[in-house]
């Protein structure tokens, strides 16, 4: 594992939260993309070396739009980046963690991902992600 790659944070309103964001980070969005295959909207800022992602459902049965009726709007995830998924996959299933899939998906931001399970990392989701090399 290399860094952490971002932090997500699960936002209800997306226009509203990308005006809040601009302000209290002093910059402006570089990104915004919709991901099909999760059901959501995703926002990125840079901050140096750092990005934050906010995350806003594009369906009221997706795992966004359940987690904010749960949980409210915050803090979702951190996204920690990897050289080789799915080394860190299979180590990580072998060392007992709980994958939420068995192989990785196309993320956001030109990235394979795959979620551990909070179950099995004292509560905190974790996003494993890799750059997709092309």
């Amino acid at each position: 594992m290399n860094k952490i790659e971002h932090l997500g944070i699960a936002v209800k309103d997306a226009e509203q939260s990308k005006r809040l964001f601009a302000k209290l980070l002093g910059v402006e969005p570089y990104k915004t993309e919709l991901v099909e295959s999760e059901k959501v909207e995703t926002i990125f800022y840079q901050l140096g070396p750092n990005k934050i992602e906010l995350l806003r459902s594009t369906d009221p049965d997706g795992t966004i739009a359940r987690f904010l009726e749960k949980k409210g709007e915050g803090f979702h995830h951190v996204a920690i980046s990897v050289d080789d998924i799915y080394a860190e996959m299979k180590r990580l299933k072998e060392a007992g963690f709980e994958l939420l899939s068995e192989q990785p998906k196309q993320g956001a931001d030109q990235k394979l991902i795959c979620f551990l399970h909070p179950r099995s990392t004292n509560g905190l989701l974790v996003e494993l992600c890799q750059d997709i090399r092309g």
